[in-house]
């Protein structure tokens, strides 16, 4: 199994990698920052007998998400699993936020999942199968005060995977959007915040991990997850 896993080097992605891996999963790894992890990286390949390939770059450069697919492309015969976890977060309202801060959420939280998504989807195409996990966000489904374009950029990656799932039925591959709430990341830094009051990143990688194991004819089409108190 040929699993794609971008915003791979820390928080959310990183965990998933590391449960992908315990599946016995060859991951393909991408971030601006993978070369921090090599250690890590080895120290994975070693425990689970795997192979990871990592890439670093900037998927919210066009050309660089493109680049990556190519390269996953040449080295992999078979993509089973993509993971479009990137993303980044910037508070800020959407009448005084800096100008361009719309452009920056637009470019890294929706297209860079939109480009890797349309060069590697072919080849799920011509084999019939294949699962994408596209990552919103709660805010993508509730406005809330300094969501800014942040929020917005949330709200176009739900429509864009929700799109993507009617799509690719006649071709069985199986969509899923993640809509986690709050979760312990570093994005939280520097935040007075009880870490009890948020989310795992382990709690969401358990989940989409299941989801890949239904039947060929179930597909989990939403992962909707918040603390067990609510959003903050």
């Amino acid at each position: 199994m040929n699993v794609v896993v971008t915003g791979a080097s820390r928080g959310i992605g990183k965990t998933v990698a590391e449960y992908f891996a315990a599946e016995g999963a060859n991951l393909f790894l991408c971030s601006r920052n993978m070369e921090k992890t090599t250690v890590w990286q080895q120290e994975l390949m070693k425990k689970h007998n795997i192979q990871i390939t990592s890439f670093s770059a900037d998927l919210g450069v066009a050309e660089q998400a493109k680049h990556f697919a190519e390269q996953v492309l040449k080295a992999a015969d078979a993509i089973d699993i993509l993971i479009n976890n990137i993303g980044i977060y910037e508070p800020g309202c959407t009448y005084n936020e800096q100008e361009g801060q719309l452009e920056h959420m637009l470019s890294v939280n929706l297209y860079a999942s939109y480009h890797i998504t349309r060069a590697l989807i072919p080849s799920m195409i011509k084999r019939k199968a294949g699962h994408i996990f596209n990552f919103s966000s709660t805010a993508g489904l509730q406005a809330y005060p300094n969501g800014g374009s942040y929020s917005i950029s949330k709200w176009a990656m739900a429509g864009f995977s929700m799109n993507l799932r009617e799509e690719m039925k006649e071709f069985n591959i199986k969509v899923t959007t993640v809509y986690p709430g709050a979760t312990l990341t570093s994005s939280w830094d520097g935040f007075d915040i009880d870490p009890k009051r948020l989310m795992e990143t382990s709690d969401i990688a358990k989940m989409i991990v299941a989801a890949t194991k239904l039947s060929p004819q179930a597909c989990v089409e939403e992962i909707l997850i918040r603390p067990q108190l609510g959003d903050l």
